[in-house]
């Protein structure tokens, strides 16, 4: 029972720092310029192939848990589509 509880808190503090070391690396690139604004077109296209994959992968490997790649593409479509104005136009 303790190794577990060992293991556990071994994890969480791996994950709390690199969580804190990503927020750094983060905020000192937007000091410095280098952060780039997010391309929504892109979380709309990924949301439109994500939402419909999901369904068919869940059934052909009778894993319920697969439905979550629906559920990203759902999210990704709703932030694609909140933001549609946000797009940025390449041509």
């Amino acid at each position: 029972m303790n190794e577990i509880l060992l293991v556990t808190l071994v994890i969480g503090v791996l994950v709390l720092v690199i969580g804190i070391i990503i927020t750094v690396v983060v905020l000192k690139g937007r000091k410095e310029g280098k952060y780039q604004e997010t391309n929504y077109r892109a979380l709309f296209i990924m949301g439109i192939c994500f939402l419909p994959a999901g369904i068919p992968l869940s059934i052909a490997t009778n894993n319920p848990g697969l439905l979550g790649i629906s559920g990203l593409g759902l999210i990704y479509l709703s932030i694609g589509l909140a933001n549609r104005d946000k797009w940025i136009n390449k041509k």
